[in-house]
């Protein structure tokens, strides 16, 4: 078990508060920075549930600094389920998108289950409707996906959805050469990718997300199942390798259920290192690259005691040190899935889901913060 610290700077606060109507819940969120210090953050937002028919990826956007956030722009709203968010900043005002949504088979065939996550009566009757619509929507929409969205102009306008066969909460991470890694679960890739739904693989692009190539397979430990290895994320270091961190629901060193293991490439993705446990318990990870040269990996606690927590490596992820703790204002395990953004003046500032004071409606919340 590693020390707990809590940061000298520690300034709670919410992205995204909503209330009034019975679509209230949202979560999974990404944070990322322009050059110009503005901050986006996604979220998969417009939910009645953590489970439901409805979640819509809308985004937010604060030009102080984290203090303000707009209301939420939708990006993203197909019929399906639109859940996750990831948000990645490639420079020049260009913006990535990704998300993914379950088979309309996946409702269709848990619908009695499913509909105790609706709450009202009111709210039940169109959870089934919009169930019972599955039906008549055309082959390739019923399926599975993984997508990106891109935008060339700072969010105003997006493409259209590109699918990848890989998925991870925060999408794809940025290379000093421009390209992209998208280290991720084939849990809706199809029989044409040739990959294992259970996999976690590497894919990069060379075009900014348009078109997307198989790298490599993320060799697991032999004792552990691919079954509860999930929500990896990628990142590029200054040495040219790439870190990657991995949730894991197999046990930790640390003494609960949710792990993070780490493992590096040194070859674009085509092979990775031997896993390695943070001793953690925690997860899934986000990894940044900070100004200091340092790594900094952000995951949720869903565990008592509930709450954010951070690390850092100051050796490229070789060596970790102490837990800071975020936030633990937390009465439910539903919580979580943080990422981090450095601003101007080295500070941090930390965007998740969850919500203070007990099992209400989650909201996208943020810590700004310093060591």
């Amino acid at each position: 078990m590693k020390d707990t610290k809590i940061p000298t700077l520690c300034e709670k606060g919410a992205v995204s508060h909503l209330e009034g109507s019975s679509f209230c819940y949202q979560g999974w969120p990404t944070v990322c920075r322009d050059e110009e210090g503005t901050l986006y953050a996604a979220a998969s937002s417009f939910r009645c549930a953590h489970v439901c028919p409805f979640g819509k990826n809308a985004m937010f956007i604060s030009k102080n600094g984290g203090k303000t956030w707009s209301p939420p722009i939708v990006v993203n709203d197909t019929y399906s389920d639109d859940r996750d968010a990831g948000l990645l900043y490639m420079g020049e005002g260009r913006l990535l998108l990704s998300h993914f949504h379950h088979p309309a088979t996946y409702y269709e065939s848990n619908k009695d289950s499913l509909l105790t996550w609706a709450g009202s009566d009111e709210i039940k009757k169109g959870f089934a409707g919009v169930i019972e619509g599955l039906a008549s929507l055309p082959e390739e929409a019923r399926q599975a996906g993984s997508f990106v969205r891109l935008s060339e102009d700072y969010g105003i306008t997006w493409s259209e959805n590109i699918r990848v066969p890989v998925t991870a909460p925060h999408g794809p991470c940025l290379c000093p050469d421009g390209s992209l890694l998208y280290l991720g679960k084939g849990s809706f890739s199809r029989e044409e990718d040739g990959i294992d739904k259970d996999e976690i693989w590497a894919y990069a692009s060379l075009d900014g997300g348009k078109t997307w190539e198989k790298r490599g397979l993320c060799q697991k430990p032999a004792d552990i199942s691919w079954r509860v290895l999930h929500e990896p994320h990628a990142l590029a270091l200054p040495d040219g390798s790439l870190l990657g961190a991995i949730r894991s629901e197999a046990g930790s060193t640390g003494g609960g259920c949710f792990a993070t293991f780490i493992t590096k490439s040194y070859d674009g993705g085509r092979t990775w290192s031997a896993w390695r446990d943070l001793g953690v318990i925690g997860s899934p990870p986000h990894l940044l690259l900070l100004s200091t040269g340092e790594v900094l990996c952000s995951y949720g606690r869903r565990e008592k005691p509930y709450g954010i927590r951070a690390i850092f490596s100051a050796d490229g992820g070789e060596s970790w040190g102490d837990e800071y703790i975020l936030d633990e204002d937390f009465e439910t395990y539903d919580l979580g899935y943080p990422s981090t953004a450095e601003l101007d003046d080295g500070s941090l500032i930390t965007v998740y889901y969850g919500h203070h004071g007990g099992p209400k409606p989650n909201d996208v919340l943020y810590t700004k913060w310093k060591r």
